[in-house]
């Protein structure tokens, strides 16, 4: 047994675990959290994606160990002083779930996957990759091609990821007065101006 100190939604939590726990255990069996799902045990199906220091992992392909120190983020802790998240409110809006098993990975994956399109980093489908990727339709189902929904809530988790990410590109034009190449308000405004054009 070792004790693995871990920052888990803005709480540093002391458990004595085996070596062998993994993330996903932890915080599911020693820790009371059991938003993160366990599907595929795996790392397969993204049922148990939590966010790591703001980046998106599968809890299930790793030892609760390495995360001594670290931010984790859980289900749980997404949202922000007793309101949802913005994510969560859109998936409800959307319909992006329908049992609702893997609508928390989704969620914390599509948070995951929203800050490395900020960022600049590239899919799989990215055309141009010196440029940042427009977050097309098509953009978002690839980068969330790691989380399975069985119950096929695709075209409602896509669309709630799009709302969100649109309202994000409108807030930051607000703030800036600058489009970016690449937002969502970019492409808006590319798709008008093509359309006037016309």
């Amino acid at each position: 047994m070792v004790d693995v100190q871990l920052r888990v939604n803005g709480t540093i939590e002391t458990l004595d675990l085996r070596p062998r726990v993994s993330l996903l255990d932890a915080l599911r069996e020693h820790l009371g959290l059991t938003g993160t799902k366990k599907g595929c045990d795996q790392g397969a199906c993204g049922a148990c994606t939590v966010l790591v220091d703001g980046e998106r992992i599968n809890s299930c392909l790793t030892l609760a160990v390495q995360y001594t120190g670290r931010s984790i983020t859980t289900i749980e802790g997404v949202a922000g002083g007793g309101e949802p998240h913005p994510l969560q409110t859109a998936f409800i809006r959307n319909d992006g779930f329908q049992c609702g098993y893997c609508t928390s990975g989704q969620i914390c994956s599509a948070i995951g996957m929203l800050a490395e399109h900020a960022a600049g980093a590239p899919s799989a489908v990215t055309e141009h990759l010196a440029s940042r990727a427009e977050l097309t339709d098509v953009e978002i189902r690839e980068r969330m091609s790691g989380n399975l929904c069985r119950c096929g809530a695709y075209n409602g988790i896509a669309d709630a990821i799009g709302e969100v990410a649109a309202a994000a590109a409108v807030q930051e034009v607000t703030e800036t007065g600058a489009v970016r190449r690449g937002s969502a308000a970019g492409a808006a405004r590319q798709a008008t101006t093509a359309e006037a054009a016309r």
